[in-house]
């Protein structure tokens, strides 16, 4: 493409974006095609000659499009919300229009200088512990991912317990409510699925902080060497918070990295009345929440935060002679590379900074809240009808609730509800029994999507229950 190609292209594809969100509401939430109906209309080869872009913008609305679900669809209310939104979008195709890779700082100074700053302004804007901040021993960077936060807390962590060469005796901890990316990270790290503990849970579906002070005292007296301890704040299928004022004395007394993962539920913590969500934190060696779920800022982009950034940096850092330069050896800058598992590194920061600067705090805030105030009104109707309940305390956006009955019949009304392409929800287990989970959280949701999800709700049950 020359430049002028260029222009007109993205000047077509800018407008293929904002009509599609301008429509989104005319597809059904859900794709329903059939495994393989996508490939079937794709050609066998790559094509010889170049093609015109029209021809794959058709093909993105015959095609891509009949085979997407759509998860900024305002009745997308299945698993967490992955946002997106205008600015965070111009963000990217500015990352990947300036393409940089920023490795080092060397390799891009803005690329660095700009994630140190904004994650910054994370901490202030969320009041996290100051310690997160870039000024001390601590710091931040934009991970992927929860999962990548999470394993590379789980190196730093083997790093101040010993290193690799005491992993064979070391234990880590969670509860059976945190996310898979908790067992995965540990498999990662070449630990042993016997090695990763699993703390009895309450009636909230919280960690018992006894249960994991006797859990540990326990691996001790075997001669075990406890090291690290996930907590939850929002737990997956039902947003349950593990208690990390309580979890957090007891990682400290013996010793364990304590690591608090917030994925969904941290973006709360932009409202002053909800930072609830952040007690505890002071105790966390590290910390992470996605901006992609709840703060309108597009997949992928974890804030990951550490009280001491030496033990991550002296469990990932590998120098090779083509890497250095005069910056890095004088220790006057940060390396971003030393605080993630890969060593390239989008500039990320670009999307975060330009949805900061174009909300600001008060059009983050107006945002999360109504989704509160929504999960709360939806809950009440849930109480008020006898046919159903609800099966966790509605913290946030997640209502998790089921029809009284078998969970055949909860099986039945979550496949017709996802059937219908009106909505779209997920399902999990609480105490054994089939939940169906309902996460309000879209850019483009608004309070009477929220109500006709809840009129089809109990038109579908009528509807099963009179069949």
């Amino acid at each position: 493409m020359t430049p002028d190609d260029f222009r007109k292209a993205g000047y077509a594809a800018v407008d293929w974006i904002a009509r599609y969100l301008e429509t989104i509401e005319e597809h059904p939430v859900q794709s329903a095609l059939e495994p393989g109906a996508v490939r079937d209309r794709l050609p066998p080869s790559p094509p010889e000659q170049p093609e015109p872009f029209e021809a794959v913008l058709n093909d993105l609305d015959n095609i891509i499009l009949p085979g997407t679900t759509h998860w900024q669809h305002p009745s997308f209310f299945a698993f967490f919300p992955s946002n997106t939104s205008p600015p965070a979008i111009l963000g990217e195709l500015l990352s990947a229009g300036i393409g940089v890779q920023g490795m080092l700082w060397v390799t891009s100074p803005a690329c660095t200088e700009l994630e140190t700053h904004v994650m910054d302004w994370v901490v202030e804007a969320l009041g996290l512990p100051e310690a997160f901040r870039s000024e001390g021993a601590g710091g931040g960077v934009i991970q992927d991912t929860a999962s990548s936060a999470t394993l590379v807390a789980l190196l730093a962590a083997r790093q101040r317990a010993g290193g690799i060469e005491a992993q064979s005796q070391m234990r880590l901890y969670t509860s059976a409510e945190a996310h898979s990316s908790v067992q995965k990270g540990a498999r990662i790290a070449g630990f042993r699925d016997d090695q990763l503990v699993l703390v009895d849970t309450d009636a909230t579906l919280a960690m018992r902080a006894d249960a994991l002070a006797k859990a540990i005292e326990a691996d001790r007296a075997a001669g075990h060497r406890p090291a690290f301890v996930c907590a939850s704040v929002g737990t997956t299928s039902t947003t349950a918070i593990d208690d990390v004022a309580a979890i957090g004395p007891v990682a400290r007394k013996h010793q364990l990295w304590l690591h608090v993962d917030a994925a969904y539920a941290g973006s709360a913590a932009v409202c002053p009345e909800l930072r609830f969500v952040n007690q505890g934190l002071e105790f966390a060696d590290s910390y992470c929440f996605n901006p992609h779920k709840w703060l309108l800022t597009n997949f992928d982009c974890d804030c990951f935060f550490v009280a001491d950034r030496k033990p991550l940096i002296d469990a990932l850092s590998i120098l090779p002679e083509y890497l250095r330069n005069q910056a890095t050896e004088a220790g006057a800058v940060i390396d971003y590379r030393d605080w993630q598992i890969p060593l390239g590194r989008r500039f990320r920061a670009l999307k975060l900074w330009l949805v900061f600067r174009s909300y600001g705090i008060a059009g983050l805030q107006a945002h999360i809240r109504k989704h509160v105030a929504w999960g709360r009104q939806f809950a009440s109707w849930v109480e008020a009808d006898p046919r159903f309940e609800v099966m966790a305390e509605p913290h946030l956006g997640l209502v998790c609730f089921r029809l009284q009955g078998d969970d055949a019949a909860n099986d039945r009304l979550l496949d017709a509800l996802n059937a219908s392409g009106k909505v779209y929800l997920t399902a999990t287990k609480v105490r054994g029994q089939r939940v169906l989970r309902l996460a309000i959280g879209g850019r483009l949701t608004e309070e009477r999507h929220v109500h006709d999800a809840w009129a089809l709700i109990t038109k579908t049950a009528t509807a099963q229950r009179l069949a």
